[in-house]
């Protein structure tokens, strides 16, 4: 338990690098301290339909991020304005009491700055018989250190490939060198979680599946996205394409993303899954 949590005295979870020391106080570009952060927890029924199922997605939503994304949707809780800290021992009671909801899954979203602690609740949860899929949501910037720490632990991947134009990534979330690590990371997933296995019911039990947020104006960087995970990864490769693009007040001077996507863009979007081969997945209507 300690030696994981010695990771937070020089924090390396994210590709950041900051090496603060959270123990001590120090915050890094995530802004969040060593304690855990959560925004809120709940069955959620609005995920892909393998994971939300007609139960629901036992959905924990971790405060702060490793992103700044102007347009996100959950901004207060990637900002820390909505935060509620909780022990360890706490987080892994929450993973109970939403199986006992008879949620189809334990759903981690935006977890990377949390990983150490999330680790060990997940122990403590497992002793106590948690037995249903754990899902690791992320916007998909990610350590390769990081996340071979969660080897055998995380049953389904759910992370972004938001970006191939990374002068676009750091420009709307501040990432750095957001498609070098994306790619590998996504890479990492597929090896440990593999091709999506989906049972009798339609409830996703392993496997990965990324998603894919379509951004009006943006179309070129869609297709390249298409384009490298077909190229790096695989096109068999169950992916999620939405359309869902919100605007909120923090773009409204923009020159695209103060707008909604066009049917028109998303029609054009979709035809890129078949340029590239793409068969599994979901798209939204």
């Amino acid at each position: 338990m300690d030696d994981l949590l010695n990771a937070y005295k020089k924090c390396m979870l994210c590709p950041r690098n900051c090496g603060v020391d959270r123990t001590a106080g120090e915050l890094g570009f995530c802004q969040a301290p060593q304690e855990l952060a959560i925004a809120s927890y709940q069955v959620h029924k609005f995920e892909e339909p393998p994971i939300s199922g007609a139960k629901g997605s036992g959905t924990i939503f971790f405060s702060f991020c490793t992103a700044r994304c102007a347009y996100c949707q959950n901004y207060n809780f990637s900002r820390g304005k909505t935060v509620k800290y909780i022990s360890i021992e706490r987080l892994s009671e929450i993973m109970l009491e939403l199986q006992d909801k008879d949620c189809h899954n334990i759903n981690l979203v935006t977890p990377t700055h949390y990983v150490p602690s999330i680790i060990i609740a997940l122990q403590q949860a497992k002793k106590r018989n948690l037995n249903i899929p754990v899902l690791y949501n992320t916007n998909g910037y990610e350590s390769l250190d990081t996340l071979k720490l969660l080897d055998g632990l995380i049953d389904i991947y759910l992370p972004d490939a938001k970006y191939a134009d990374d002068v676009l990534a750091k420009k709307h979330c501040g990432f750095i060198d957001y498609s070098k690590y994306n790619i590998p990371a996504l890479r990492e997933m597929y090896r440990q979680a593999g091709n999506l296995v989906i049972d009798s019911g339609g409830i996703v039990k392993k496997g990965l599946i990324i998603r894919h947020l379509v951004l009006p104006g943006y179309l070129e960087n869609t297709r390249m996205v298409l384009k490298l995970i077909a190229e790096k990864l695989s096109n068999d490769i169950y992916i999620s394409f939405m359309n869902q693009y919100s605007p909120i007040i923090h773009v409204r001077e923009h020159e695209f993303l103060c707008k909604r996507l066009t049917q028109e863009e998303y029609s054009k979007a979709k035809s890129y899954l078949d340029e590239f081969g793409f068969k599994n997945g979901w798209t939204q209507e």
